[in-house]
Parts: C-alpha cells; sequence; structure tokens
C-alpha cells in the first residue's frame, strides 16, 4: 500500500481551483467539474459532493471546511519570489520565517481556511526510502 494524496474539500470548486491555479500557482492536470486534480497529485473536492460520496448524506453546514487541523504544504525553489507573488492576494498566518529545522517557510489560509504552508526544499541528511525503511 502506498500514501497518494489529501483531498481537502473545498465550498466552491471553481472559486478554489482559480485560487490554486492562479494566486498558488499550480497547473491543472484534470478537472472532473467535483474533482480537480493538479500536478504534482494535490487535488481538492467539492465538499458537498463529497460528503454525498463518502457518508452518503450531505451536513448541510455553513461552517468553513478547514478547521485548522491540517496543514496543505508545498515547497517553492525561490520562497521569497513564491511569498513576493501570493502574499497580497491571501490571508497570510505569517511571513517568510526560518523554521527550528533550518527550512524558511510562509503560511497563509486558503479560501476555505485550510493552512497553507509554502516552504523552500528541504534537503534531508537521510532521505526516506519507501521500499527499505
Amino acid at each position: 500500500m502506498r500514501f497518494i494524496n489529501p483531498i481537502p474539500f473545498v465550498r466552491d470548486i471553481d472559486h478554489s481551483r482559480e485560487f490554486y491555479e492562479k494566486i498558488v500557482g499550480l497547473t491543472v492536470r484534470e478537472d472532473f467539474g467535483n474533482f480537480v486534480l493538479f500536478e504534482g497529485g494535490f487535488a481538492i473536492h467539492e465538499g458537498r459532493s463529497l460528503e454525498r460520496t463518502v457518508w452518503r448524506t450531505e451536513f448541510g453546514s455553513d461552517e468553513p471546511h478547514g478547521r485548522r487541523n491540517l496543514l496543505l504544504y508545498f515547497e517553492h525553489e525561490d520562497v521569497d519570489a513564491a511569498f513576493a507573488r501570493i502574499a497580497p492576494h491571501v490571508d497570510l498566518i505569517h511571513p517568510v520565517e526560518r523554521q527550528a529545522w533550518g527550512q524558511r517557510v510562509f503560511r497563509f489560509s486558503d479560501l476555505d481556511g485550510h493552512a497553507v504552508e509554502i516552504g523552500e526544499p528541504q534537503v534531508l541528511e537521510s532521505p526516506i526510502d519507501p521500499e527499505n525503511p
């Protein structure tokens, strides 16, 4: 078995697709209407539709799907350039900061309140080999 990707629920699939495509800079690989898959494996799904698929009901809540319990992590070769391009268009959690482990990152909330982190590529001392952990 192997992990593929998380699929955050979003309230407005078209608006969220545009946000991740135009603001964050991701490239759409496939758009199935209520499900959008981006290059690299990240995906979003229209919330009410996914509620019907998974739980066979709609919860009908007006609460945001993001509840401060998930962080969507992306890497960018030039974190400062990504910050300059993205920051004016988002609800910023914090600007570029160096973390305790040495990596520079910034964080913001997406349209549904999901926390998003953009970090510089992290070089690990010993890469994780999924075939031989």
